[in-house]
């Protein structure tokens, strides 16, 4: 009886206890003491990072509420509010005891601090579905972003004379190759990172869009020779500053400069240099201050020609050759301004701005001469595999040359995405498509590489993933005309014809300097039936189309041609087609035989009634192009083809073909529905054999 007795005591204790905490509002004081710590956390996380306070003093706002936590509920167990003024607890006399009234009020507070935070959250969830940052490419939580990862911001120009963009730009570029031979990091291409400001306000956002855990802000002022380098690493995730340093040195030092920032930015994010690699970065490319000064203005137009809608990419493409040669002028020995010349030339050569065959001659020489001066250098061997894979379509020594440039360029997405370009060209589009996902890491906010994963997919026919892809690329870059013209084509090939239409009618007229989104509109019209339609895109169109195929240009007046053979002005017509065939036949008189200027002959031929003209124009395309030795191209050139023969009633050879391209990855020229609205099947619409093909889904 007697420890059941001694229990029962410390029951009606505790029970007394806990009594008290209720009478003297402690449970009220703790309820209410965590809702308006709450609401304190929000208002600092929303409103600090406003006045660019740092994070540190949001989590100091924290740690002091956890410690004021325990005083809070001490010293409402101790103090009690009385009309007289706050007494000790047990100095105050049960009738002077106002504690009920007090819990009300502290019930009342809590109930109204609660109503502002519950209204606080719902407002930063709304505004978290309707924002969107500058990237499409849904953001990289933490849990996924590499410790070892960095983005190199836009440098700032704090130089008087605002010409030395192109030095600025230069050094932050040569800073980050260096970064990106480092196979310890993720490094960020410059591609991603140049749509941002220089030292922005919103560093955890870009960290998170471009995923990478830290981020390299910096600023160069130029003065005649004298050079003055400001740079400093941050920690995104927490906004401090890991490292930074600012550098004085005379121009001809700068090498050093951007070697020690490398190393400094390894260090401090402990990755670990290969002694290869530190070799690298070490490597001065020239010691000719008047070498690299031109070098860089060369990398200037360089990075122009690819990231403009320049309405004279051949002048740009001049500007950056000349200051180029200058630089090798300067210095005979400078393998990378080589590389670089020959890089230059065969885009040149590849996208139609310089089609001649000495544009890849020169590619050639001096990638050769680069490579012969600096056996090693991953730019020389990159531009070689240009050199086979544009100059010569010679598929497995372009791969060896990218696969040599891997090896020291781990970062570079470049080097991914022309692997990927030609596995695809090779018709392994199911090994293209993760080599350009996996650049896209790297790239993230590289309009290119989402439309090369949009065209991969419409050539497998997969077009609503194909359409997701190109609208991607088109929030990334807004006036990137190709991605629109691709973005059309593969909605029209898909059957969805007045979607492709409204993706054409949004793009402005300044977008189509050489007429690529005209000649799409065109095609549109066309399978339409609305010559009329196709005739007005052509009257404000440039004389020469861009077939965003291979950078081939077509002669306005060859779909001129056939808008006014549709409408049956037959003499009109006439004319227009043999102004395409004079200018066709002067182009290979001027640069040579090739596919592309066969095929458009045949199509001359073929509007001018040349029946055997146009087939032998029509078939020598395949030839020097089939598809066995490009899956893409030689599809096209297939495909029209199969065009002029079923014109002129070679219905079985044009069936054969018509299936040959629907077994195959063509899904940008022949489709299940392209096979019911594409004008060019009419004359063997009624054929029995492709009667059975409308009814066969194309794989």
């Amino acid at each position: 009886m007697g420890s059941f007795g001694g229990r029962t005591k410390h029951i009606v204790n505790f029970r007394s206890f806990f009594t008290e905490l209720k009478r003297r509002n402690v449970y009220k004081m703790a309820i209410a003491y965590a809702v308006v710590a709450w609401l304190l956390i929000q208002i600092a996380t929303q409103v600090f990072p406003f006045f660019e306070i740092p994070n540190w003093a949001v989590q100091l706002v924290v740690v002091a509420l956890l410690i004021g936590f325990p005083v809070a509920l001490v010293l409402a167990w101790a103090f009690e509010i009385t009309p007289q003024g706050i007494k000790r607890a047990d100095d105050v006399l049960p009738n002077e005891s106002i504690t009920r009234k007090t819990g009300r009020k502290l019930v009342a507070l809590t109930i109204v601090v609660a109503a502002v935070t519950a209204g606080m959250f719902v407002f930063r969830l709304l505004q978290a579905k309707g924002t969107e940052g500058p990237l499409t490419t849904p953001a990289a939580t933490s849990s996924t972003i590499p410790n070892k990862s960095i983005a190199v911001l836009p440098f700032a120009n704090l130089s008087e004379d605002k010409e030395n963009a192109y030095f600025v730009d230069g050094i932050q570029d040569e800073i980050l190759t260096r970064l990106a031979k480092i196979s310890a990091l993720k490094v960020i291409s410059r591609t991603s990172t140049r749509r941002y400001t220089s030292s922005p306000k919103n560093l955890p956002e870009i960290a998170k869009q471009l995923g990478v855990a830290s981020i390299l802000e910096g600023s160069v002022q130029r003065v005649g020779g004298a050079v003055r380098v400001n740079v400093q690493l941050i920690d995104a995730s927490k906004d401090r500053h890991l490292w930074g340093e600012t550098y004085d040195r005379d121009i001809k030092d700068i090498f050093s400069v951007e070697s020690e920032v490398a190393q400094a930015v390894a260090d401090a994010l402990k990755a670990q240099l290969l002694p290869a690699e530190s070799a690298r970065i070490a490597h001065v490319p020239t010691k000719n201050p008047q070498a690299y000064d031109q070098f860089l203005k060369a990398e200037y137009f360089l990075n122009q020609l690819f990231w403009t809608n320049a309405k004279d990419p051949g002048e740009i493409a001049r500007k950056a050759e000349a200051s180029y040669e200058s630089a090798i002028a300067a210095d005979r020995e400078f393998a990378l301004a080589y590389a670089q010349l020959s890089y230059l030339k065969a885009t040149t050569f590849w996208f139609g701005i310089d089609p001649s065959p000495q544009t890849m001659e020169t590619a050639r020489t001096a990638a050769t001469r680069a490579l012969a001066l600096q056996p090693e250098l991953p730019e020389a061997h990159l531009a070689m595999g240009y050199v086979h894979y544009w100059g010569q379509r010679d598929y497995a020594a372009a791969l060896a040359e990218f696969g040599a440039a891997r090896k020291s360029l781990p970062n570079d997405a470049n080097v991914l995405k022309a692997m990927a370009r030609v596995h695809r060209r090779q018709g392994n589009l199911l090994q293209a498509i993760p080599e350009f996902e996996q650049a896209t890491t790297l790239d993230p906010g590289d309009t290119d590489l989402a439309r090369e994963i949009g065209v991969t997919l419409a050539c497998l026919r997969r077009y609503a993933e194909a359409d997701a892809a190109f609208a991607r690329s088109i929030a990334l870059s807004p006036d990137n005309a190709y991605a629109y013209v691709y973005r059309a084509g593969a909605l029209q090939l898909s059957g969805d014809v007045e979607a492709a239409r409204q993706v054409l009618a949004a793009v402005p007229a300044e977008l189509d300097p050489q007429g690529a989104v005209s000649l799409q509109r065109c095609y549109l019209a066309m399978a339409m039936r609305q010559p009329d339609a196709a005739l007005a895109v052509l009257a404000k169109a440039p004389a020469w189309l861009n077939t965003a195929t291979d950078g081939l240009l077509m002669p306005a007046t060859l779909w001129r041609g056939r808008a006014l053979a549709a409408k049956g002005e037959n003499g009109a017509a006439r004319a227009a087609f043999l102004e395409a065939k004079q200018a066709m036949e002067e182009k290979r008189r001027a640069s040579g035989e090739s596919a592309g200027t066969e095929s458009y002959l045949a199509l001359a031929y073929a509007g001018l009634g040349e029946k055997d003209a146009a087939l032998q124009a029509a078939r020598r395309a395949t030839e020097l192009l089939p598809m066995s030795q490009d899956v893409l191209s030689g599809a096209w050139y297939l495909y029209q083809l199969a065009g002029v023969e079923a014109e002129f009633g070679e219905t079985e050879s044009a069936i054969n073909h018509i299936e040959q391209l629907l077994a195959a990855p063509a899904g940008f020229y022949v489709s299940d529905a392209s096979l019911q609205a594409d004008p060019a099947w009419n004359p063997i619409r009624k054929d029995p054999r492709f009667q059975k093909l409308l009814k066969t889904k194309a794989p």
